[in-house]
C-alpha cells in the first residue's frame, strides 16, 4: 500500500470483539508515530457486526457435547471477506490467536514486518470452529500460558512487528540490535552520570577506543546470554573469537562460585 504522501505503508486490520481496548495502546508510543507518518493503517472492527443472526450471536454450542462455546465461523468469514473486497490489491497474512499455535517470537516478527497487510483474528470463548482454521495463513499463540481473549496478544504482536519497519524507529540500527534480534542478548548499557551512588561506567566505554568497546560489547552479551539464556547458545554460529570469550566468562563464573 502507499499512503497519500506517496511512501510505503503497512495496512493492519484486527478482528475483534472488544474493539475499544484497542483505542490507547494502538494510537501511543511507536505506534502512533508510524500512524502519523502513515508509515501504517490499523483497521479494528468488531465481526459482531457481520453475524447473519438477528441477535447478533457469535457463538455457539459444540456439536458432540462439552463446556463452554465456540466461535462461530459465518461472522469471522463474512468480516474476511469484506476487508479482501476493500483490499483486492494486497496480499494478506492472516493470523489466528490461538495457545495451540506456534508460538511468537522475534523471527516471527521479523517475518510479519515484511508483509504489506496482516489481518489478526482475536478470539474468545472456550475456541474456535474447527472451520475458521481454513480462513488463516498463521496459527500464533503469545506464549504458553491462556489468556481471556486474543486482543493483547495481538497488541504485542503488532508492537514488536511495527518497530520493525523501516522509519519507524528514529536509529535504524535500535532494531537490529535489539536482544534476541542478534541471536544474543543484548549488552549492558550506560548513560549518564558517570557514577551514582558508587555504581560507576565500566571506563572502557569512556575511552573512545571503538574496536575495545566493540569487543567489549561482544563479550557482555555473550556473558549476559551465558547466564540468562544458555539455550540461546546451541545453535548459534560462534565465531573463535566468540568461542574464547565463553571459555573466559566459565572461567570467570567458575572462579566466583568459588570465592563464595
Amino acid at each position: 500500500l502507499r499512503s497519500q504522501k506517496g511512501c510505503w505503508m503497512m495496512r493492519i486490520d484486527v478482528l475483534t470483539l472488544f474493539p475499544r481496548m484497542f483505542d490507547g495502546p494502538m494510537g501511543e508510543s511507536i505506534i502512533g508515530k508510524a500512524r502519523e507518518k502513515e508509515l501504517l493503517e490499523i483497521n479494528v472492527s468488531n465481526f459482531r457486526e457481520f453475524s447473519d443472526n438477528k441477535h447478533q450471536t457469535v457463538d455457539d454450542y459444540p456439536y458432540g457435547g462439552g463446556a463452554g462455546m465456540l466461535l462461530k465461523v459465518q461472522p469471522i468469514y463474512d468480516n474476511l471477506k469484506a476487508i479482501e473486497t476493500a483490499t483486492p490489491q494486497t496480499k494478506k497474512r492472516i493470523i489466528l490467536l490461538d495457545p495451540a499455535g506456534k508460538k511468537f517470537d522475534q523471527k516471527m516478527a521479523e517475518s510479519f514486518s515484511q508483509e504489506g497487510h496482516l489481518v489478526f483474528i482475536c478470539g474468545h470463548y472456550e475456541g474456535y470452529d474447527e472451520r475458521i482454521r481454513s480462513l488463516v495463513t498463521d496459527e500464533v499463540s503469545l506464549g504458553d500460558y491462556v489468556l481471556t481473549g486474543g486482543e493483547l496478544g495481538a497488541m504485542v504482536m503488532i508492537d514488536a512487528t511495527v518497530r520493525l519497519l523501516p522509519e519507524v524507529l528514529g536509529n535504524e540500527t535500535s532494531a537490529q540490535t535489539d536482544s534476541h534480534s542478534t541471536g544474543l542478548l543484548e549488552h549492558p548499557q550506560y548513560t549518564r552520570p558517570a557514577e551514582f551512588q558508587g555504581m560507576t561506567v565500566p571506563p572502557v566505554l569512556m575511552n573512545g577506543n571503538h574496536k575495545l568497546i566493540e569487543e567489549w560489547r561482544l563479550k557482555e552479551s555473550l556473558r549476559r546470554t551465558y547466564h540468562r539464556r544458555p539455550d540461546m547458545l546451541a545453535d548459534y554460529p560462534l565465531t573463535a573469537e566468540m568461542k574464547k570469550m565463553l571459555q573466559e566468562i566459565a572461567e570467570e563464573a567458575s572462579a566466583e562460585d568459588e570465592s563464595k
